[in-house]
């Protein structure tokens, strides 16, 4: 019984390293189209992020100059 264990035990490790050593055929290639698609969502999500990054500066400095304890005041 250890023996069948230990087979399929050694099928699978060998069957693992095997799938992990496997290359996958390489991307079809981008039509102009994809690429400009590409490049639009890149900047749309680049102008989004500058702008919750903005936003969120906003509300720190807002809330810095709210706190007076934070300046040194009491």
């Amino acid at each position: 019984m250890s023996k069948i264990v230990a087979a399929i035990a050694a099928g699978l490790a060998m069957g693992l390293i095997l799938a992990a050593q496997a290359k996958l055929p390489p991307p079809a290639p981008k039509s102009d189209a994809e690429k400009a698609a590409a490049a639009e969502k890149d900047a749309a999500t680049k102008a989004k992020d500058a702008a919750d990054l903005a936003k969120a500066q906003d509300k720190a400095v807002a809330n810095y100059k709210k706190n007076p304890a934070a300046m040194g005041k009491k």
